[in-house]
C-alpha cells in the first residue's frame, strides 16, 4: 500500500509562515501496523521532500501500488483532492482512500469527488488494516464493505457509512511508528537546520471546546500510552537517528500529574540527553510539575492562553481563569523554562475592544513568544455549526483556514477588521522596542527577524494595499 501526504501543500501559506516541517505520524502509525501484518507498505511525504506533482508520479509509478491512501487536515484537503485524482487518472481500478479529521467530519463533500473510493473516519490504523485485508482478499466489494467499521463510501449512487469503530482503548498495542518509512533527517522548526523527533504520547481531550477538533476527533477520554514505549522512542531518537530536540505533539502532555512524574524521573534515570518542547494547559503549571520537566530536559512549555477575557475563556469550555495563566507564566519563568503563549482573535460576540485586551493581555504575559490566530470554525467543531446555522462563515475555500485569514464574521466585527487586528496583534507584540533589545541580548534576534519576515511584514504590506 503507498500512503502519501499530497505535493503542493508546502506552498500554502500555513506551512510557508510556519517554518515547520512535521513528520506524518498518523501514516507511519498505520504503516507500522500493516508492515505488522506482512504489506509492504510506502510513505510519500510531498511537502518535506519538495516534490514536483511529476516527481510525485513517478514514484507513484515506481512503487505500483495496490491501494493508494491519503492524509489531509481542512487548509490541505484540495490538494489531496488533486493528488488523488491523479492517482485514479494513471490507476483507474486502483481503490485510493483519505483520512484525516476534515474528512471524518466532511466525508459526504469527499465522496462526492469520483476519485475517492472510501473515507477512514476517526482513527484509521485498525480500519485500514481491515480494509487492506479484505480488499486483497475478496477485491472491492458493497457486501464486504459494509460490514468494515468506521468508513464511508459510494454504493449505487449513495453514501453508505458504517458503524463507528470503537477507539483504540489500548493504545500501546500499537507498533512504534514506521519512521524508518520517512525522511526523519528532513524535520526542521522555523526553517532552521535543527533536527527535530516528534512523539505523541497520548490522545484525546476531555474538555471540549467549542474551537478545537482534538475532542470530536480523538475522543473525549485522555488515552496515554506506557512511559517505556516512549522512553524507546526517545532512545530511538538519541541513539539510532541522533537527534536530541523532540517535540512532545499531544495538545496536552501534562494532564495526568502522575504519569508526567514518572515519565520525566524515567527520562533522568535513563541519563537521555535530550531538549523537549511540550503543550500543557495553565492549570497543570504547577511549581512541582514544571520543575519535574525542566530536570528532564523541558526548555519550552506552550499555553493555549486564548484570551484576556474571563466570560470568553467561560463560554468557549476552556476550563481556566485569569488568575490560573498569570500563575503558570510566572511558575514556568521562575524555573527558567521559554513560554510560547496562544491567542485567539475573532470569537463571534467579541467587540474590537475585546480582542484589543487579549494583545495587551499577551504583553502583560510576555512570553517568549506569541502565536495570535484568527477563530476559525473547522469542521466537526461546535463554532463551525453554530458559525454555519448563524451564517457567519463567508468564506468557504478550505485551503483559506489557516488561522491566519479571516473567514467568518462576528456580531460586532467583519472580516476585514478581525484581519486588521491580527495584524495588530503581531505588531504591537513583536515590535516593542524592549521585546527587540531583549532579542538581541539573548543573541535570538534573527528567530524573530524570520518571524516579523513572514508573519509581520506580509500581513502589514496586505493592509496597507487594502486602504
Amino acid at each position: 500500500m503507498l500512503l502519501c501526504v499530497p505535493p503542493g501543500i508546502e506552498h500554502l501559506e500555513i506551512y510557508r509562515i510556519a517554518g515547520v516541517r512535521a513528520p506524518p505520524l498518523g501514516l507511519a502509525w498505520i504503516a507500522a501496523v500493516l508492515e505488522n501484518d506482512g504489506h509492504e507498505v510506502s510513505i510519500i511525504d510531498s511537502p518535506t521532500l519538495s516534490l514536483s506533482v511529476d516527481d510525485f508520479i513517478r514514484r507513484i509509478k515506481a512503487f505500483k501500488p495496490d491501494l493508494v491512501g491519503f492524509t489531509a487536515i481542512t487548509p490541505t484537503i484540495y490538494k489531496a483532492y488533486s493528488a488523488a485524482r491523479i492517482v485514479k487518472q494513471i490507476y483507474p481500478d486502483i481503490p485510493v482512500i483519505i483520512g484525516g479529521p476534515h474528512v471524518t467530519f466532511m466525508y459526504e463533500e469527499a465522496l462526492s469527488k469520483p476519485y475517492i473510493d472510501v473515507v477512514i473516519c476517526g482513527e484509521g490504523e485498525y480500519t485500514t488494516l481491515e480494509l487492506v485485508n479484505k480488499v486483497e482478499k475478496y477485491g472491492f466489494r458493497h457486501d464486504i464493505l459494509k460490514d468494515i467499521r468506521g468508513i464511508a463510501y459510494r454504493y449505487n449512487g449513495k453514501i453508505i457509512v458504517t458503524k463507528a469503530r470503537p477507539l483504540i482503548k489500548n493504545l500501546d498495542d500499537l507498533p512504534k511508528p514506521a519512521r524508518h518509512l520517512l525522511p526523519i533527517d528532513r524535520y526542521t522548526l522555523l526553517d532552521k537546520p535543527i533536527k527535530v523527533f516528534h512523539i505523541m504520547a497520548s490522545r484525546g481531550c476531555p474538555y471540549g471546546c467549542i474551537y478545537c477538533s482534538t475532542s470530536y476527533f480523538w475522543g473525549r477520554k485522555v488515552r496515554f500510552r506506557n512511559v517505556d514505549l516512549i522512553i524507546d522512542e526517545i532512545r530511538d531518537a538519541v541513539e539510532k537517528y541522533k537527534i536530541r530536540n523532540i517535540v512532545f505533539t499531544d495538545d496536552e502532555l501534562t494532564i495526568n500529574k502522575k504519569w508526567i512524574f514518572k515519565l520525566c524521573n524515567k527520562i533522568r534515570r535513563e541519563k537521555l540527553d535530550i531538549s523537549f518542547g511540550a503543550g500543557s494547559r495553565v492549570d497543570r503549571g504547577s511549581l512541582d510539575c514544571l520543575y519535574a520537566l525542566k530536570q528532564a530536559g523541558c526548555e519550552t512549555v506552550y499555553y493555549g492562553v486564548e484570551s484576556g477575557s474571563e466570560y470568553t475563556l467561560r463560554k468557549i469550555g476552556k476550563g481556566i481563569t485569569i488568575n490560573m495563566i498569570e500563575k503558570a507564566f510566572e511558575n514556568t519563568k521562575k524555573l527558567g523554562i521559554e513560554t510560547v503563549g496562544s491567542f485567539i482573535l475573532g470569537f463571534p460576540w467579541e467587540s474590537l475592544r475585546d480582542m484589543t485586551n487579549t494583545i495587551k493581555f499577551s504583553i502583560k504575559l510576555k512570553p517568549n513568544y506569541a502565536q495570535f490566530t484568527v477563530l476559525t470554525p473547522y469542521p466537526g467543531t461546535p463554532i463551525f455549526y453554530q458559525a454555519k446555522k448563524e451564517k457567519l462563515i463567508e468564506d468557504f475555500n478550505w485551503e483559506h483556514y489557516t488561522t491566519l485569514k479571516a473567514v467568518m464574521r462576528g456580531y460586532k466585527f467583519t472580516r476585514e477588521m478581525l484581519q486588521k487586528m491580527l495584524t495588530k496583534a503581531y505588531r504591537e507584540f513583536y515590535l516593542r522596542m524592549s521585546f527587540m533589545l531583549e532579542q538581541v541580548i539573548k543573541k535570538r534576534i534573527d528567530v524573530i527577524l524570520s518571524i516579523l519576515k513572514k508573519q509581520v511584514i506580509p500581513m502589514i504590506k496586505r493592509d496597507v494595499f487594502r486602504c
